[in-house]
């Protein structure tokens, strides 16, 4: 069922006369000439947008040309007449029943009565899958969303690909796509600035909500068969960190006041998850400003005790060096980084870090100890000296995380964490890193959690099994004994017996 549909069918329940969208403020629903809202949140203008080219059709939507006009509608709950007009540059939507007066529009949408706080809208109905045209790429994100899938792929002439539980799965009941249609559907939903940037770069990446249920990151571009996508589904709530199971020595990451944490894993194993649960726990428990810089923002946040403000690259600031220079000028006390993905963005975090902010930022490694080479080895030779005794100072932590199939579908955490204690300090600054993860396994009691340690409680719990875990293990033959001392039958007796012929 389109979205616009959803809202026509509260409007017939409840007999009202009209419903008003506007850019930057919640939907409102006339009954008896008095307003009421009817959304959880504000919506925006990409979100119209794509509320009109559901409904309308993505060409109706082009052939605007950032105007507006009257159209009809034909829905479920009968014929309705849309004036869609664009004030100041933004948007606003009348829709009322087709044989109703449309008039008195510019009225309504510059009034500016308090808006009541919004309550919460039912859960959008679940998507049937069919095979027939896509009129809006939403049918396959809730699609992708009642089968609990991380990503959706699309690609020219192949049958759209969900990941679940790390599995390439084609979505059930569909049929394959063609350039043209994914070509017309991405356009649906993409902003202009992310429009222009795919036809000058051929990439192009943004966010996308989809109905209240959930947030997109989208990325855009061409490959051999002509226009692909990728999505990857952010949930809209935000985990705790109870519910993801983090330790309570990740926690006391979260106490600091100065100093940079780093999350790092590949790609898709968690880290904006974590980060985001660890910010949650921030603007719960503590009182400060915390600004995000994401490329695209993710998890949405509200302000609880803390101020937030969040900044997405390309659409607030031009990148994550620039709006990390800028955030030393806005008085933060906390500052997330999406990536230290250059060597200049990670030398702003450090700084921020020593200046007397808490930092947090995420890099692709596989290991605590490999994040901080990462680190280092971003630097020229002759600069690496310094850079080792200022991240020895700065550094105060990291999480280093991967995914793992789930016994009975679903993917769990495996967790490796370093503290930064002293003899770490040292190692770093004498250029020892390799040293590290044996320090780790003598210094449990600080903190430290290595893979092995957390892959075996994985097991013993009964959450991934045995087998998963020694494929997975980075030291095989260390982790093979200890689930045979543990009890677990399996080839890795036979493995051991072979390394020591």
């Amino acid at each position: 069922m389109p979205i616009l549909d959803k809202y026509l069918e509260a409007m017939s329940k409840q007999r009202g006369e009209a419903l008003v969208f506007k850019s930057g403020t919640a939907v409102e629903l006339l009954v008896g000439g008095a307003s009421k809202t009817i959304s959880a949140r504000p919506v925006n203008t990409e979100q119209l947008l794509s509320l009109l080219a559901e409904a309308l059709g993505a060409e109706t939507v082009q052939r605007m040309n950032g105007a507006g006009g009257d159209f009809r509608y034909q829905s479920p709950f009968g014929s309705v007449a849309l004036r869609v007009t664009r004030p100041e540059g933004a948007m606003a939507i009348r829709v009322q029943r087709a044989d109703g007066d449309v008039a008195g529009l510019a009225a309504l949408l510059s009034a500016s009565a308090p808006v009541p706080p919004p309550p919460p809208l039912p859960t959008p109905p679940k998507a049937v899958a069919r095979v027939g045209a896509i009129r809006h790429i939403d049918e396959l994100f809730h699609q992708m969303i009642d089968l609990n899938a991380s990503d959706l792929h699309l690609k020219a002439g192949k049958i759209p690909t969900v990941r679940v539980d790390g599995k390439m799965i084609p979505m059930p009941g569909r049929a394959a796509l063609d350039g043209e249609t994914i070509n017309r559907i991405v356009h649906g939903i993409m902003p202009e600035r992310s429009q222009q940037e795919f036809s000058q770069t051929n990439d192009g990446d943004f966010a996308h909500e989809v109905g209240g249920r959930a947030r997109m990151r989208c990325n855009v571009f061409r490959d051999l068969a002509g226009v692909a996508a990728a999505f990857r589904q952010v949930p809209v709530k935000i985990p705790t960190v109870e519910e993801l199971g983090l330790p309570s020595s990740v926690m006391k990451f979260c106490e600091l006041h100065k100093g940079l944490v780093v999350v790092t894993g590949p790609t898709g194993s968690g880290k904006s998850t974590t980060l985001a649960a660890m910010v949650n726990w921030i603007n719960a428990q503590r009182d400060g400003h915390l600004i995000t810089i994401e490329d695209p923002i993710e998890f949405v946040h509200s302000d609880k005790r803390c101020h937030i403000n969040q900044r997405e690259i390309g659409a607030h600031t031009r990148s994550f060096k620039n709006a990390l220079r800028a955030a030393l000028r806005e008085d933060p006390d906390i500052v997330m980084v999406g990536e230290l993905r250059d060597l200049e963005t990670a030398a702003m975090a450090i700084e921020t870090a020593e200046t007397g902010h808490l930092v947090f930022g995420t890099l692709h490694t596989n290991t605590a100890s490999s994040a901080v080479d990462r680190l280092i080895d971003q630097y020229p030779a002759d600069q690496q000296s310094q850079i080792r005794a200022m991240l020895s100072d700065a550094l105060k932590g990291v999480v280093a995380q991967t995914l793992l199939p789930k016994k009975g579908g679903g993917r769990v955490a495996v967790l490796e964490v370093l503290t930064v204690i002293p003899p770490v300090v040292n190692l770093i600054r004498e250029g020892k890193t390799f040293q590290i993860p044996s320090l780790m396994q003598m210094n449990r009691n600080a903190g430290m959690l290595t893979f092995s340690d957390s892959l075996f409680e994985a097991v013993k719990s009964g959450q991934i099994e045995a087998q998963v875990a020694y494929e997975r293990a980075p030291d095989r033959k260390e982790f093979g004994a200890l689930l045979t001392q543990g009890g677990f039958r399996g080839p890795w007796r036979e493995d051991q017996k072979k390394a020591e012929r």
